[in-house]
């Protein structure tokens, strides 16, 4: 590429930070890890010689000094999320931030007028927006196959996340509907063409996990958009027996079903477990569906690449800080409605610190 590939740090060194790092890895003539910081010397140093990663940091603010570093992606717990983004971009380092994009609406403000007025990209890793089989549906879809899309449904269950962090609503700031809900919320917005979301309805609950979280374990939300359309988005950390990710798109004319886990997927049942590129369910023991090339059909490198090419100028962002905001705001709302047990109206102005809390303080009223 042009200028050479952009010179990446990671933030992180667990399971997202792995995603990152492989992904970026398919990608070497665009963008390359330089660096690697994380407070927990060991898997920091793991992923270092795993992806031969040449520096690693103890300190992400040691990773914002570089001088090397162009561009830094953002695995850590959410909370953490706005205060590193706001070093990075006034470090005049490009910002590739996980969802969600933070746990508040100011802090979702202050990271984009940050990498806004220092002049760095703030980009949003919602990688659905490039995963091939969705892509396909978009342009079958674009090109009038189903007649007007009135019902996207989206799908995202396992049986738990795959870091103990999560389970912790102070760093996380919510359970699955937060975690998973973001993607379902983030896909139906962009398939549809980002209209405005109208309202929100959610029914959460704690099924399985109440032994080590208060978090949400299940969640199923409808979202109504402005143009006559609505989603359906179901999300689960209580599904044993492997992953389940899918979406389903209804028109008047037709629909269509993609399944990320059947079709380039190997049924297979192991009494040992195994490990795999994006291991998304916590085990592999019993029945699972190991997905061939499964980066790819996630879309995880043609994510990094077009964040790669955004940072050089050659392409437009597909998902941005703003549009991580829009998730996040629809994600409050989603938590308002459990707590309140009625459809909420957006735009919608918190009345809690963290997203989860617009539900569980409700629950203790």
């Amino acid at each position: 590429m042009k200028g050479g590939p952009v010179r990446v740090g990671i933030v992180g060194s667990q399971f997202q930070a792995e995603c990152h790092a492989a992904a970026i890895s398919m990608i070497e003539g665009d963008m390359s890890v330089v660096a690697v910081a994380s407070p927990t010397p060991g898997n920091a140093q793991k992923l270092a010689d795993r992806f031969k990663i040449p520096q690693v940091y103890t300190d992400y603010r040691e990773l914002a000094a570089d001088p090397e570093i162009e561009a830094v992606t953002i695995t850590s717990p959410n909370a953490l999320h706005c205060e590193m983004t706001l070093a990075f971009a006034q470090a005049g380092k490009h910002v590739i931030c996980e969802k969600p994009l933070c746990v508040t609406l100011d802090e979702a403000d202050a990271m984009i007028e940050a990498c806004r007025s220092h002049g760095v990209l703030l980009l949003y890793a919602e990688e659905l927006f490039f995963t091939p089989k969705y892509l396909k549906a978009k342009e079958m879809a674009d090109n009038g196959a189903f007649g007007k899309p009135h019902l996207i449904k989206q799908s995202e269950k396992h049986f738990g996340p795959h870091s103990d962090w999560f389970w912790d609503v102070e760093r996380s700031g919510g359970g699955a509907l937060l975690d998973l809900g973001c993607h379902g919320i983030a896909f139906a917005y962009w398939f549809l063409g980002r209209p405005k979301i109208i309202s929100i309805y959610s029914h959460l609950g704690t099924y399985v996990h109440g032994d080590k979280t208060k978090a949400d374990d299940e969640a199923v939300t409808i979202v109504e958009f402005e143009g006559n359309a609505f989603s359906i988005i179901e999300n689960s950390w209580a599904r044993r027996g492997g992953m389940d990710d899918r979406v389903e798109v209804y028109g008047e004319g037709g629909l269509t079903i993609a399944n990320l886990h059947m079709g380039n997927a190997l049924p297979t049942y192991s009494e040992y477990g195994f490990g795999y590129a994006v291991e998304k369910a916590p085990t592999t023991t019993g029945w699972s569906y190991p997905v061939f090339e499964e980066l790819w059909n996630y879309g995880f490198p043609q994510e990094m690449r077009n964040f790669a090419l955004a940072i050089r100028g050659l392409e437009t962002p597909q998902a941005t800080g703003e549009d991580g905001k829009v998730v996040l705001e629809a994600v409050y709302a989603a938590y308002a409605s459990a707590g309140l047990g009625c459809k909420v109206s957006l735009p919608y102005q918190p009345t809690a610190r963290l997203p989860i809390l617009e539900w569980l303080d409700r629950k203790k009223a």
